[in-house]
């Protein structure tokens, strides 16, 4: 099979079907069954068929959770040569939530490509090559598998319902949006209205005070092997080290999946270490919540980094430490995540207009706040590795 793929953030699919009949209109005959098109071309010695399948987020909610992810995973490990594109890219993949998947019996032909990109135009989005070639709206190519840029002038698109959700409204969730927002206007800090609210506490799926403090120190010994990878020490030694911490604080069942893989693998990338040593800023949310830090300071300044190590360090075990905590309240802890929520719409909003983050703001500090935050209060259950940050 050859395919050719169609990714967009739409509202809804309903006009698909007769954007698909409108480029397939001439030469071809057209099955639906679903959201499935069974395409035959008339012609009499260039026979071929083709088959469609559209899918949205509403539809398939486990191809977007199974798929999205490993997206953003592989553009995030090209090697772009053009940071900015990469930024881009990576942004308009985490607000997909509509494809257009084109299979083809035999390899695809110019005027056939043609019209896949006709189709393109006509839905927008962004089109995907099978050899990770990414295209624009209007079939420019966009970055190459290399990570060349393309000759394409993109920015991303994402629809009115990406942006503003499935929301579910309450009188709480409005309060703490116009808190927030009465907030940033003081701060002089852009927002939208349109970005929706978080859930009402009791519609959240929030973490229990001893599974943050567990992933707490989890967290905190994989960053310390991730800083000595980065900082090229010996990786057996430091990998025995800190397996033996996981062992000893009882929290090795704590490790994402991701996080595990790091630790276990013979020669872990430095990328990836770099990565996982940014996380002390989600790592710090969570002390935050736990009670050792006062206040989360606003994110243009990374973490105390030596104050985060000995919040764990001071205490030889896992019982000790997790004495030594006092929970934040629900209520604060969504108040924060409703903030960093809406500081992220505001650092995106800023790059996609090539502008600097608004107030001094580090995105990267952000981000993994968001992380953190997002994951104590459960939203959307998502775990660690794959918390949405779409804006």
């Amino acid at each position: 099979m050859n395919y050719f793929t169609i990714f967009a953030s739409k509202n809804n699919i309903d006009d698909i079907e007769v954007k698909i009949s409108d480029v397939f209109v001439k030469g071809f005959a057209i099955d639906k069954n679903d959201n499935e098109y069974l395409i035959k071309s008339k012609a009499l010695f260039k026979k071929y068929k083709l088959i469609i399948r559209v899918m949205s987020e509403d539809t398939n909610p486990d191809y977007f959770a199974n798929n999205i992810p490993g997206m953003m995973g592989y553009y995030d490990n090209i090697p772009f040569e053009d940071d900015n594109l990469k930024e881009l890219v990576l942004t308009q993949i985490s607000v997909l939530n509509t494809v257009i998947a084109i299979e083809s019996e035999k390899e695809v032909n110019e005027d056939q490509l043609q019209l896949f990109t006709n189709l393109l135009s006509s839905i927008g989005g962004i089109g995907f090559l099978s050899n990770g070639t990414l295209l624009d709206d209007e079939g420019i190519v966009i970055v190459y598998p290399d990570g060349q840029s393309g000759p394409s002038n993109f920015r991303p698109h994402t629809c009115t319902r990406k942006v503003m959700g499935q929301e579910v409204t309450s009188e709480e969730g409005e309060q703490r949006k116009n808190n927030t927002i009465a907030y940033l206007k003081e701060r002089a800090i852009p927002y939208t209205t349109s970005l929706p609210q978080l859930p009402p506490i009791d519609a959240c799926q929030f973490k229990t005070q001893e599974d943050i403090a567990r992933r707490a120190v989890a967290l905190l010994i994989v960053i310390q092997f991730a800083c000595d990878v980065a900082q090229g020490e010996n990786v057996d030694e430091s990998r025995e080290f800190f397996v033996n911490m996981l062992r000893n604080y009882d929290v090795d069942n704590y490790l994402t999946s991701d996080e595990r893989d790091f630790l276990h693998t013979s020669e872990p990338k430095g990328k990836e270490a770099i990565n996982i040593s940014w996380q002390y800023e989600a790592y710090w949310t969570l002390i935050w919540a736990l009670g050792f830090v006062e206040k989360l300071n606003f994110p243009d300044e990374v973490c105390d980094c030596e104050y985060a190590i000995q919040v764990v360090s001071n205490y030889e075990s896992f019982e000790q430490f997790y004495l030594q905590t006092t929970m934040r309240s629900p209520e604060e802890i969504i108040d924060e995540a409703d903030k960093i929520y809406r500081y992220h719409w505001a650092c995106v909003d800023s790059r996609i207009h090539e502008q600097p983050a608004p107030a001094g703001m580090n995105e990267s500090i952000v981000m993994e706040r968001r992380r953190g935050l997002f994951w104590m209060i459960g939203y959307r259950n998502e775990k660690w590795d794959t918390i949405s940050m779409d804006t």
